[in-house]
């Protein structure tokens, strides 16, 4: 599977392409900063405009709307260009593993499930990796751009409700939420890969009966054909019950994530410590860091699917065991 970063002819593809994504994610990322700060500033002016009536002009009200325009088209055009790229990128991967396939194609057959690892898994790896993968790198340059913001911004908010006084109060917070969700999801879910995967390989073998069964109508009769999709049927019922308190614990979590920023700000807001314009650019910064450590919490459903196909794929290649002297060339 990973060949991509290992052989000559995809150097440029594979690193060079690596160092362009790289380098396009931390753009957008530094762009997001600047619409934060942005936020504060309008905020601010709002809030000045409505308690004083006159004390901002309209052109300098329109002058911040014309502002986040700018910065926001830009972020548009990059990630646009980003995700075409990223695209492509990731069709080469696909490539080199589908090449390599193709040159052992003469023991492949023989596997079981040979031609959907091929073309099925190889497709469903690459798209995968297209939001996973680049979902992690925007959350790991999200939190090292944002962390030192919030720990900036979090030195007003010296206090928190039932607790008391506590320095930098909002990064323990998204710490320690983002981390319980993470281990609570975790625990409730560490059954969904196995289960993805005996779901995958039933599906596999159902699917190549009926297709022996377009030329042979002995593979459609009972009760060989009412067994295989009976066992379908058994693991589909036994995914949609896990997933079913899965699904009640994290979108419990998430709804309750929406107001943990807003309770951690209740005793420094009622004081009126604080401006909106500063509300806004916390509260947004506190969504950053914490939605980058909850990268896991958010994309566990999307990494079952990907731990099933990785676990498909390197079984797969495990068993394309060919001579030692046999000669060619992997590409």
């Amino acid at each position: 599977m990973f060949k991509f970063f290992l052989k000559k002819e995809w150097f440029l593809w594979a690193w060079v392409g690596g160092f362009f994504i790289l380098l396009s994610t931390w753009y957008q990322v530094q762009l997001d900063v600047k619409i934060n700060e942005w936020f504060g500033e309008f905020y601010d002016t709002l809030q000045k405009a409505l308690a004083k009536p006159g004390s901002v002009s309209l052109d300098e009200f329109i002058s911040y709307l014309w502002t986040f325009a700018g910065v926001a088209a830009l972020w548009i055009v990059i990630s646009i260009i980003t995700g075409f790229f990223v695209a492509h990128w990731l069709f080469r991967w696909r490539t080199s593993m589908v090449n390599y396939y193709h040159s052992m194609w003469d023991y492949a057959k023989n596997i079981e499930g040979a031609s959907q690892r091929v073309q099925e898994d190889t497709i469903k790896f690459s798209r995968i990796m297209e939001s996973l993968g680049v979902g992690f790198l925007d959350s790991v340059m999200t939190l090292f751009a944002f962390l030192p913001i919030l720990y900036g911004l979090s030195k007003k908010v010296t206090e928190l409700p039932w607790i008391g006084p506590v320095d930098h109060a909002l990064i323990w917070v998204a710490i320690l939420s983002a981390l319980g969700g993470t281990a609570l999801l975790a625990a409730v879910g560490f059954k969904l890969p196995g289960i993805e995967y005996d779901l995958q390989k039933e599906e596999a073998a159902y699917r190549k009966e009926l297709v022996l069964g377009e030329d042979n109508d002995e593979h459609m009769k009972p009760p060989t054909i009412a067994e295989l999709f009976g066992r379908v049927r058994f693991i589909h019922f036994r995914s949609y019950f896990h997933y079913l308190y899965f699904n009640a614990c994290k979108w419990s979590y998430f709804q309750f994530m929406v107001i943990v920023p807003y309770l951690a700000l209740a005793p420094t807001i009622v004081t009126g410590a604080v401006t909106l314009g500063f509300v806004q650019q916390i509260t947004r910064a506190f969504g950053r860091v914490e939605g980058s450590l909850q990268f896991l919490v958010r994309s566990w459903s999307t990494i079952v699917e990907l731990i099933s196909v990785w676990k498909r794929l390197r079984e797969f290649e495990r068993q394309l065991d060919f001579p030692a002297d046999l000669k060619f060339k992997q590409t």
